[in-house]
């Protein structure tokens, strides 16, 4: 496992993360950028990173390893391995991802916000922008630009277009419904669980049975799927709902 800097057991980190802070791990196949993105961090008082990964399984060592809050990883490392992100996930649950992609590709944006990725970027990123995009995943935000939205919109739209018909469309309760329009706010788990009168886990229960009425996976599948079936009247625009939807 390629570890930060050289030692005998070739496994160095940064030092321990102070309380609070965002502990990262970086999986880049070039070490340059893993050096560059590395020092960029460090300018950070709340930005850690804990470990590097140049290969696929060495970051599943790596994550298997150290605690993180954070993967960014290399784009390239996913070819050929389409089922690291959600072995990842289970690996680890509370990880979130951000994969740095070398062009914008329709397909494979679509692929990884269906997986589980929190974030895509380029690799041309400027340093405050991935200093912001890393803080906003860390904090429950989905980092996602307009296009992408629109992609994967369009492509829950062409499948439920082909899958859901009006006469197949599945009842929601009246709890199920007041916990969707909670998270159509923008409001946390333990948000809804407050104003509900109830636990966080009788939430995280409801989610999974309404994620499995509707057939969807996450929150940004649930909002594309109450965009297209107007399940709840829009406050806003398409791409600020889906984003409040991501939000954990």
């Amino acid at each position: 496992m390629d570890i930060l800097d050289e030692s005998p057991d070739g496994e160095i980190l940064d030092g321990p993360a102070k309380p609070g802070s965002t502990r990262i791990i970086l999986a880049d196949s070039q070490a340059i950028y893993r050096v560059g993105i590395r020092k960029i961090f460090a300018l950070e008082d709340d930005l850690r990173v804990v470990a590097q990964a140049d290969s696929v399984e060495n970051l599943r060592a790596a994550v298997d390893r150290y605690p993180a809050d954070i993967v960014l990883l290399e784009g390239g490392l996913l070819a050929g391995a389409p089922n690291v992100v959600p072995e990842l996930l289970r690996a680890a649950p509370n990880l979130k991802l951000i994969v740095q992609a070398l062009a914008a590709d329709e397909a494979q944006t679509v692929d990884l916000y269906r997986r589980g990725v929190r974030g895509i970027i380029t690799r041309s990123i400027s340093p405050d922008l991935l200093v912001r995009c890393v803080r906003r995943i860390a904090a429950g935000e989905t980092w996602i630009d307009n296009q992408s939205v629109n992609w994967v919109i369009e492509a829950y739209r062409a499948q439920a277009a082909s899958l859901i018909t009006p006469r197949s469309q599945p009842r929601l309760s009246p709890k199920e419904m007041a916990i969707i329009s909670c998270i159509s706010q923008g409001k946390r788990n333990k948000e809804i669980a407050f104003q509900l009168g109830t636990t966080e886990q009788v939430i995280k229960n409801y989610l999974r049975k309404i994620y499995d009425k509707l057939g969807v996976s996450d929150r940004l599948e649930l909002a594309l799927y109450c965009l297209h079936h107007k399940i709840l009247p829009p406050e806003s625009e398409e791409e600020t709902s889906a984003k409040k939807f991501a939000a954990h």
